[in-house]
């Protein structure tokens, strides 16, 4: 089955780790360039102080996304570079930044899709406890309505939050991402339903200035439960395991935690018990908000683990084979990831599927004939596709697909370790060369799929 005809492609970045310019045009300190500043908690000292420097080389990089023929361009907006002290004045300097970005965009042909935040909170409200704090779903509904006041008569695509897993989990129950705490559960919980909070304020303020014409999503992560054999049974074991709650699954990695609440209006069953004597009072009331119409489910996914049946009939997790494919950054290459994943969640949610990022980090380096072979990439890439495209086949609706990522960057806690990027970036000059894999997925995008049905 063919990708539909009016399927998206594009590609993906976030704000703190390709723009640089961290302290120019009254941007603030955000969590990640203070938990940069912690010895030993990111590879080599590394920080997103200069990064790519796309917040000078912004057209230059609009010109690289044409040239792959890009469809669309998701980015997220740097909350820090808005409003400064998190809650307050608006700067206008950072709202020209984006708008300019938008201009280019749109004079290329390449439609923006905008993230509201991909991590980089303002230290300021980091200090009045960041997500514990319940005050941060009006902050967050504030900037949203400054940026959506600047932005919202060019921008259509929307996305409130960006991996809640990895900036409430990572951040502040594992503290291996910014802002590096260790809550207790109660805590946690709190957090988790002020975002949620602030999603739907958000998702109000957006509407409020599009209405309809706004396309609106959220944004988790997964790891894909991928059935071990392809049985009514084992398919029904596999995407138990996806949803359901289970002592042995850390938390924040229950991923009704977060989608449920927003795309159901509900915690899940299996949940509940766990978690409500630390919800807020009245958190009863607060899901109406919390889950507002949205338009589609966007997911950022990257590797899967494969799912048999025990002896009682339960979900079991299948060994690893020795000598499992891995990427350089160690995730598993499970190419049915795009396959199950999209296929559970417009089972379980009804809403679009937009894969919001999927890639690998690969070994690339400028070869002596000064191009980028990435083969591997081309490879992973074309592999996952033809899996998503199985999803369409098993009836799930998608709507577009962003790789992750459109140049290498900074890759939080690994620092500049690992490469991403359709594009290679020589970080001593700044120098972007498009590797083999851009000119290939350019190919992709034209023939909208058709190319990995050859070679």
């Amino acid at each position: 089955m063919a990708f539909p005809k009016d399927f998206v492609w594009g590609a993906a970045t976030a704000s703190y780790q390709i723009e640089g310019a961290a302290n120019e045009d009254g941007k603030s300190r955000s969590v990640w360039d203070a938990y940069t500043e912690w010895p030993g908690k990111v590879f080599n000292g590394d920080s997103g102080l200069v990064a790519c420097d796309h917040y000078h080389r912004m057209p230059e990089d609009v010109k690289l996304m044409k040239e792959l023929g890009l469809q669309a361009y998701r980015f997220s907006v740097a909350w820090p570079r808005i409003i400064p002290g998190g809650t307050g004045a608006v700067n206008p300097k950072g709202l020209d930044f984006y708008s300019r970005l938008v201009d280019n965009l749109l004079e290329a042909g390449i439609e923006p899709w905008l993230t509201l935040y991909h991590w980089d909170l303002p230290e300021a409200l980091q200090l009045k406890g960041g997500w514990m704090n319940p005050d941060i779903a009006d902050a967050f509904a504030a900037y949203t309505h400054a940026v959506v006041g600047a932005l919202g008569d060019r921008v259509n695509h929307w996305m409130t939050f960006n991996e809640p897993q990895c900036f409430l989990g990572l951040g502040t129950v594992d503290g291996v991402q910014a802002p590096g705490w260790k809550l207790s559960q109660a805590d946690f919980v709190k957090s988790v339903h002020n975002s949620l909070v602030a999603h739907g304020k958000a998702v109000d303020a957006l509407r409020a200035v599009g209405g309809n014409r706004f396309k609106i999503g959220y944004v988790p992560t997964t790891q894909a439960m991928v059935p071990d054999r392809h049985t009514a049974e084992n398919i029904a074991a596999a995407k138990l395991a996806f949803f359901g709650a289970s002592p042995a699954k850390p938390l924040h990695w229950t991923l009704t935690l977060f989608t449920d609440p927003v795309f159901l209006g509900r915690y899940a069953d299996d949940l509940l018990p766990v978690i409500e004597k630390d919800l807020p009072a009245g958190w009863e009331g607060d899901m109406a908000l919390i889950s507002r119409p949205l338009d589609f489910f966007g997911i950022n996914l990257y590797s899967g683990v494969r799912i048999g049946v025990d002896e009682n009939g339960m979900p079991s997790r299948v060994k690893e084979a020795v000598g499992q494919p891995k990427t350089a950054i160690k995730w598993n290459v499970e190419p049915e990831t795009l396959r199950w994943a999209p296929r559970f969640l417009y089972e379980r949610y009804g809403k679009p599927i937009v894969i919001t990022e999927n890639g690998l980090s690969n070994t690339d380096w400028v070869h002596t004939d000064g191009k980028v072979h990435d083969a591997a990439r081309i490879d992973f890439t074309k592999r996952y596709l033809l899996e998503y495209e199985k999803a369409a086949a098993d009836g799930a609706e998608l709507a577009a697909y962003f790789h992750w990522s459109l140049m290498d960057n900074f890759e939080w806690s690994h620092g500049y370790s690992e490469r991403f990027g359709l594009v290679h970036v020589d970080y001593q000059t700044q120098k972007r060369t498009v590797k083999d894999s851009g000119h290939w997925y350019r190919e992709v995008i034209e023939s909208n799929g058709e190319r990995l049905h050859r070679d």
